[in-house]
C-alpha cells in the first residue's frame, strides 16, 4: 500500500489531533519524534515522544518506519524543519515537521509544560 506524501509542515493543534485522533488504532499512530538535545527534554518534553537528537538522526533514521507517519519536533520548529526535510530526501514521504515546536505546544496544546 502506497501513501500520499504527508504535508510538509502542520500546527501543534493540527498534530495534537492526529495525535489523539488515531488513538484506537495503534498502528496508524504517528511517531512523535523530538529532535532536540538531551538538557532541553529535562526542561519539556512530550512523554509519548521518540528522542533523536537532529545530530544522531542520520546514523538513526534506519531504525524509523517507512509506512508509518513521523512528525518531528524541536524548540521551535528549525530544527525540526531540516530533519523533515532530511528525512524526506532519505525516502521518508510520511516525515512532517510541527510548526513551532514545543514552544508552540506549551502555549497551545499543554500549558502544564515549561518554557525556556
Amino acid at each position: 500500500m502506497t501513501h500520499a506524501p504527508a504535508p510538509l509542515e502542520i500546527s501543534v493543534a493540527e498534530a495534537s489531533q492526529w495525535l489523539g485522533a488515531t488513538a484506537s488504532a495503534p498502528e496508524a499512530r504517528p511517531l512523535l519524534i523530538d529532535v532536540r538535545e538531551a538538557h532541553e527534554l529535562e526542561i519539556a518534553r512530550i512523554d509519548s515522544a521518540q528522542h533523536i537528537p537532529l545530530g544522531q538522526l542520520p546514523e538513526q533514521a534506519h531504525t524509523l518506519p517507512r509506512d508509518r507517519p513521523l512528525l518531528l519536533l524541536c524548540h521551535h520548529g528549525g530544527r525540526s524543519r531540516r530533519a523533515t526535510e532530511y528525512l524526506r530526501t532519505m525516502g521518508f514521504g510520511q516525515a512532517t515537521n510541527i510548526a513551532g515546536g514545543i514552544d508552540a505546544w506549551a502555549q497551545q496544546v499543554d500549558p502544564s509544560l515549561r518554557r525556556y
